[in-house]
């Protein structure tokens, strides 16, 4: 089947001309209460949100995103993207676990600018500033102080960093968002990294794509197809989320030559249920965009209302296991709080009292029951040609370790 995205419209005061301009969406941005009233009527738990805004995570939307929520939730009264983008009065409350990084980025970042928690790869954050501040982001503790691009000095110190730093093999520009930045500046960018010779592949973070599609223009993936190969990693949660200009941007991206990859969060009232993630994830890889990870919500400060539990996330992927394609198929992942990294939650299927050496029992997912036996181990062999790698692969596992020395 094809599937069907509908329009965004603008609301009755913006031309169409302004709408389809991102950078009448940047500026026109909702900041305030008041922005808000134009487009929702308010709950009192909103507004209560809005009243702490001094102890709680700033506000901002586009008006393209915020018409999606007001305006294509069917009637709903709850509707589930106005819980990504609105402050409720939940967010002031002491929840079961509040941390302000709970990834625990400073601990892993040897510059101000850069966060090296796994070997191979850095996070590079170009700018704080995001267009739309969701109410779960991991990132509050850097996030959201509207500082639009890295300071001069700050940036040479990270790309030396980058430079001196052989096992690093991957770059992922984050932030805040990367794309709010202007096509010269990230395209001076991508001359700094492609002249480290060490740097294979680029990857860009962003939810501009969701919440202000217009952003991908022609002229911005040109600017940056000459640095290819680099990644897109998109961040929609909802299958509303793909409009008809969501969609038009992914398809842009695509036929430029970048290859589009998907992270979502499992979202509490938003996303969890086995419906909206196969539902989601069927639209992206008909566009050409791979699912790839579905987050556990990371316990940052204020998010308990959004937040599933372990438990519940496992039955949703293994709702899915078996019944959607392997390529629709996202990998449950959690970071472990406070610095632990990523940790994969897969169904398990083995029937753990009929292990016996050298044999493992399984059950699938729709109940066929089966033995698998491995080979005699005297029959390993160690690979002839290892050595010729082995440079490249100790230059990765230590490329931390002044990192840790100094630590």
């Amino acid at each position: 089947m094809a599937f069907h995205f509908e329009k965004n419209e603008p609301p009755p005061w913006v031309s169409p001309e302004d709408w389809q301009s991102w950078q009448w969406q940047m500026q026109h941005s909702l900041r305030r209460l008041e922005d808000f009233a134009q487009y929702f009527d308010l709950s009192p738990e909103e507004i209560q949100g809005f009243s702490g805004l001094d102890r709680i995570f700033q506000v901002r939307t586009t008006p393209y995103y915020a018409r999606l929520a007001a305006h294509g939730g069917r009637g709903l009264s709850q509707d589930p993207i106005r819980r990504i983008l609105m402050p409720q009065a939940r967010e002031l409350e002491l929840g079961t676990q509040q941390m302000l990084d709970p990834l625990g980025e400073r601990k892993n970042s040897p510059h101000s600018r850069i966060v090296h928690r796994y070997p191979d790869r850095v996070l590079f954050l170009l700018t704080d500033f995001c267009s739309v501040y969701c109410r779960y982001c991991t990132r509050k503790h850097f996030t959201g102080q509207d500082q639009a691009f890295v300071r001069s000095k700050d940036y040479l110190q990270a790309l030396e960093y980058i430079a001196q730093s052989p096992g690093v093999r991957e770059v992922i520009l984050s932030g805040g968002d990367p794309l709010t930045l202007s096509d010269a500046k990230l395209k001076g960018v991508m001359e700094d990294l492609r002249a480290i010779d060490h740097v294979e592949i680029i990857r860009i973070g962003s939810r501009i794509p969701v919440v202000n599609p217009m952003r991908m223009t022609n002229e911005l993936l040109q600017t940056l197809r000459p640095y290819h190969p680099i990644f897109m990693m998109t961040h929609f949660n909802h299958p509303r989320e793909i409009t008809f200009e969501a969609a038009e941007s992914l398809k842009r991206m695509v036929d430029h030559g970048f290859p589009v990859m998907n992270q979502m969060v499992l979202l509490n009232g938003v996303n969890n249920h086995p419906a909206l993630v196969q539902a989601l994830n069927r639209r992206l890889l008909y566009l050409r965009v791979k699912p790839y990870y579905m987050f556990q919500c990371d316990p940052s400060l204020g998010t308990d209302h959004l937040r599933t539990s372990v438990e519940e996330s496992e039955a949703i992927q293994r709702e899915l296991w078996g019944r959607l394609s392997g390529l629709a198929m996202s990998s449950l992942s959690l970071d472990i709080p406070d610095g632990g990294g990523k940790v994969t939650l897969v169904p398990d299927f083995e029937i753990k009292e009929h292990r016996q050496p050298g044999r493992r029992a399984y059950r699938g997912w729709d109940g066929v029951e089966a033995e698998y036996v491995n080979p005699d181990p005297s029959d390993r062999q160690e690979p002839a040609d290892a050595h010729f790698y082995l440079k490249e692969w100790e230059q990765i596992v230590t490329s931390r370790q002044k990192m840790s020395e100094k630590a």
